[in-house]
């Protein structure tokens, strides 16, 4: 029997300790928290979107933002149909909606941590609070680790699944870059994925509150002049910016951010055409033909985005709606259908949903999460440098490293 310990208990940490105990190991949980599984409760608006129902390996990969190829071997031997019969078994019935998206039934995420909590349990976890700040570590082998009061805990090997650096509050500060840096291990510089995006335009204070349920986006990267995301569904305008499922997935692919180099194109109603789009924009018009512009736009806009919209078709909001011309009418179109948005920076860390960089995927085996250069230190969950756009992959990766992790221990 080898003794293990797992630093951090949230997914991949429960997860990891679970199946590493359920091999006949020893092992010992420390957790900072007083609860496990924090960032889970929060999580699909604290529905938990718990994997997705995709089950094609190559598809997963497909909707990995970054390093998605490491995760192969991972995804082989756990998928997601894995995770639901593990969920499904701990006794939360689970159901499938837009996207493959995949939530307990009772729309409730701590039916998933106490899911979690009776798996560690089942299968005789020790648990114990504790911050680990460092490793102990002799001839290029871990040996155990200290905590923040200074206790030392031996062990033949040892699970770093401390998370990234989002939602610190849940406990996720970074500890396990630091930890994986006192082993040799590279750190690719943590940054906001899945996160909020600060805009210039004044506009989008003013629609603050305004959810698009039914819009459709397209990300150019004006460094190179090429589309490098577009999307369709919901977003959501913030004081700041904006924010909701499609920004927040499209803020994934925007590497190397710099002021402006980011521009989001809004289409506002996608399913019409610009010729479409006219006819109706007339018919409107007509009806209300002795109204200002400005009160005959509220059956095809929302209210709180039609002054943003006149504003940058650079038509008079006063305008009698019978006084307005076709090449009035053609610059109010092009605004609809291409809203314009100059991405300034991401929201702050704190407030995304993953982090993106972490223990670089070079030095770490696919196939065990095992340290390539540290013997008996593993890692798993997102603590690692691999990402996921929105639908439950990135705790399907929590799930799949976690397992890998755990059940690599002999």
């Amino acid at each position: 029997m080898s003794k293990v310990i797992v630093v951090g208990a949230g997914a991949a940490g429960c997860v990891a300790a679970a199946y590493a105990a359920k091999n006949g190991n020893d092992v010992l949980l420390l957790e900072r928290n007083d609860k496990i599984a924090r960032k889970v409760l929060i999580t699909g608006k604290g529905r938990c979107n718990v994997t997705n129902a995709e089950n094609d390996t190559d598809k997963l990969i497909s909707n990995i933002s970054h390093n998605g190829r490491f995760l192969y071997s991972a995804f082989t031997q756990f998928c997601t149909q894995d995770t639901r019969e593990l969920f499904e078994g701990l006794g939360v019935p689970l159901k499938t909606e837009r996207g493959y998206r995949v939530f307990p039934q009772s729309d409730r995420a701590m039916d998933i941590v106490d899911a979690l909590n009776r798996f560690i349990t089942q299968n005789g976890v020790k648990r114990k609070k504790e911050r680990i700040t460092d490793l102990i570590i002799e001839n290029e082998a871990v040996k155990g680790v200290v905590s923040e009061s200074g206790e030392s805990y031996y062990a033949d090997s040892v699970i770093i699944a401390t998370g990234g650096k989002s939602y610190p509050k849940t406990g996720s500060t970074g500890d396990g870059y630091k930890l994986a840096g006192q082993a040799g291990h590279s750190i690719v510089t943590p940054r906001p994925s899945l996160v909020a995006l600060k805009c210039r335009e004044g506009f989008c204070s003013e629609a603050m509150g305004l959810s698009l349920r039914n819009s459709a986006i397209r990300v150019i990267d004006t460094k190179t002049g090429k589309q490098i995301y577009s999307d369709f569904g919901e977003m959501l305008f913030t004081h700041f910016g904006v924010s909701g499922p499609m920004i927040l997935s499209a803020s994934a692919h925007m590497d190397n951010m710099e002021p402006a180099r980011y521009e989001i194109y809004i289409d506002l109603k996608p399913a019409l055409s610009e010729e479409k789009l006219d006819l109706r924009l007339q018919r409107d018009l007509l009806e209300s033909s002795n109204k200002q512009l400005s009160n005959s736009l509220g059956l095809l806009l929302p209210r709180a985005i039609i002054n943003p919209v006149i504003k940058l078709s650079g038509v008079k909001a006063s305008t009698v709606s019978n006084q307005i011309t076709k090449e009035m009418r053609q610059k109010i179109v092009h605004t609809i259908k291409n809203m314009k948005l100059t991405v300034l920076d991401f929201e702050s860390i704190d407030s995304a949903v993953v982090t993106s960089g972490g223990v670089s995927c070079k030095e770490i085996n696919p196939k065990t999460m095992e340290s390539k250069l540290c013997k008996g230190l593993y890692f798993a969950g997102e603590v690692i440098d691999v990402d996921a756009y929105t639908g439950g992959f990135n705790l399907q990766i929590a799930f799949s490293t976690g397992f890998i992790a755990g059940s690599s221990q002999p």
